[in-house]
């Protein structure tokens, strides 16, 4: 889903826009000009791709060699159908040359997965995952390593993910214009849409610790044994820590990648860890309804956040540089995790204890 988000990304302008349905159109063509940026990302994008896709088929029982014509094969099909629909984007361009370097990323996974096959490094993940982790636990994983991918998006309070109602709204407002329905929204338009107040300093402190405290409740729920879930808080702590400041060098140069680290910013990290640790033997249902209860905080709080000038231009970089691509994945990921997670966590509760 990731890939294709990327390949087809703004999703805007769909039409015959390439020139004629013929034998070049089946073969795409190849690039006027070649950018290294452009080159190393679509080497890398199916590297992951490769790996995983080669994993799962050894893990549900295909052997090496068909695991990795398997691999292989979707890797490129896929990347040659996206190729193909990108002759009908304007804002895209189809390449025969992306369509090799996806291939090859792929196969650079494949080469990945077969070493860590071959070490026994998937056997061994397998048993690491039986131990540390119930059964129902493929979701509640997948929402956690999609976390860091979502604090890449800029946001107005470290660690704050789901400030989208603001966005919800315009696209609302946007969709009923100049409809019979458009003279109900103007005030609702306009109501709050500048909000210049800063957070007070215990809001701004509870945004971090909530947006710290939710993965780790999150994880709680599918994580067997304490020592467990308390060494999971730590390595939280840590991937908040280095992916915020990663996300803010990359905005702001690397010269102010730490920026972000203020004495607020501190408060709420240590304020998440230290309810994280104290909560570590709840129950695992126990666990899912504080989660409930700490997204719900946390959404309500960031939709009162302002968008500071510092944040606006981050956010400008994003749209219009090299991480526009990026920026559409981590901006629905950094707008969707905290809901996704709401509903997986409604899902835990009415459903039976894992075993």
């Amino acid at each position: 889903m990731l890939v294709v988000y990327a390949s087809l990304y703004p999703f805007s302008g769909w039409g015959a826009q390439q020139g004629p349905f013929d034998l070049g159109f089946l073969l795409l063509p190849w690039p006027r000009w070649i950018d290294r940026f452009d080159t190393a990302a679509n080497l890398a994008a199916y590297v992951p791709m490769g790996t995983l896709v080669f994993a799962a088929a050894v893990r549900s029982g295909a052997s090496s060699r068909r695991s990795v014509w398997l691999a292989l094969a979707i890797s490129a099909v896929l990347s040659y159908l996206l190729e193909m629909l990108q002759h009908l984007l304007p804002q895209r361009v189809p390449s025969r040359l992306d369509w090799l370097l996806n291939t090859a990323g792929a196969g650079a996974g494949v080469a990945v997965g077969l070493a860590l096959d071959q070490l026994g490094l998937l056997a061994w993940w397998q048993g690491l995952r039986e131990r540390w982790f119930a059964h129902a636990s493929p979701t509640a994983l997948t929402l956690l390593l999609l976390w860091p991918a979502g604090l890449l998006f800029p946001a107005p309070v470290p660690l704050g993910m789901g400030q989208a109602l603001d966005r919800l709204r315009e696209q609302v407002v946007f969709a009923l214009l100049d409809t019979p329905w458009s003279s109900l929204i103007d005030s609702w338009a306009l109501a709050d849409i500048v909000r210049v107040e800063p957070l007070p300093v215990p809001a701004e402190v509870s945004v971090t610790a909530l947006g710290l405290l939710a993965p780790c409740l999150l994880a709680y729920t599918v994580t067997l044994g304490a020592w467990r879930r308390a060494l999971l808080v730590l390595g939280a702590a840590g991937v908040g820590l280095a992916t915020t400041t990663l996300a803010t060098a990359l905005n702001f140069g690397p010269e102010h990648a730490t920026a972000w680290i203020t004495p607020r910013a501190w408060a709420g990290i240590g304020a998440g860890v230290a309810i994280a640790l104290a909560l570590v033997a709840v129950s695992w249902r126990g666990a899912a309804g504080l989660g409930l209860v700490v997204l719900t905080t946390l959404v309500a709080l960031i939709s009162q956040a302002p968008e500071d000038p510092y944040f606006a231009e981050s956010l400008q970089a994003w749209e219009q540089g090299r991480f526009i691509h990026l920026h559409g994945i981590a901006q629905w990921i950094g707008w969707l995790w905290p809901y996704a997670v709401l509903v997986h966590l409604l899902a835990r509760i009415s459903s039976r204890e894992p075993s």
